[in-house]
């Protein structure tokens, strides 16, 4: 579902003339199999969110080469891959990212607007998927009206609304209780079990690290152990 071939990225800070290069990531190449759960961990500094980043498209690698159910996606302009994206990725993030200003209903429901799904068609998407996630009776209720579970499984609905075969999450019981990260981690295997979804996780959380079938360590920017769990 992903493969990454000699992945290197660096930053530039300062102007033109004094500028700086910091190395983040380098020499990067791994797959992701279709119904696998891949966990990336590392300390913080390590290119971990970096690497999500590339693998997402929000940025584009200095070198290297990234495939997505068989779609070169470094070849993708911004406007190919946001289509791309919509189609093929969801993301859940330690924050939620919900807008705080739309109920759970209309922040699940986002994605399909932005697919240009019919409003009849979306209620019922919508409804379904809330359902699914334990929050059909929440379904009115604001961000800042729910617990961070209950925001995190409102995140994971509007990741699986569009039916990706892939999800993203960064850290995403950072802003959880371990009761509620023992939930969602349990859902998270159950999404992975029962409806086929491929799953890259970032984390630090060894707890969350040992739900994959694969972990791998990064260290200052490179791959410095992959072991099955």
């Amino acid at each position: 579902m992903i493969t990454i071939k000699n992945l290197r990225h660096d930053f530039v800070i300062g102007k033109k003339g004094r500028q700086t290069i910091i190395p983040v990531l380098a020499d990067i190449s791994f797959t992701v199999e279709k119904g696998e759960i891949v966990t990336i961990v590392g300390r913080s500094g390590s290119g971990k969110s970096t690497l999500l980043n590339l693998v997402s498209g929000f940025i584009h690698p200095k070198e290297g080469e990234i495939w997505i159910s068989g779609e070169k996606v470094t070849d993708l302009n911004e406007t190919k891959f946001a289509d791309f994206r919509i189609k093929n990725l969801g993301f859940i993030f330690q924050s939620f990212q919900l807008i705080p200003s739309m109920t759970a209903f209309q922040n699940v429901e986002l994605p399909l607007i932005l697919k240009g799904v019919n409003q009849n068609e979306r209620k019922k998407q919508t409804e379904i998927m809330l359902k699914k996630v334990g929050l059909l009776d929440y379904q009115d209720h604001y961000p800042g009206e729910l617990s961070g579970g209950q925001q995190q499984r409102v995140s994971i609905a509007r990741a699986l609304i569009v039916n990706p075969p892939i999800i993203l999450a960064d850290e995403p019981t950072g802003s959880l209780d371990s009761e509620t990260e023992e939930e969602l981690l349990e859902f998270i295997q159950e999404l992975n079990r029962d409806w086929g979804i491929t799953f890259l996780i970032i984390t630090h959380d060894d707890k969350v690290a040992e739900i994959g079938n694969r972990k791998i360590e990064l260290r200052d920017g490179r791959i410095v152990k992959e072991v099955l769990v």
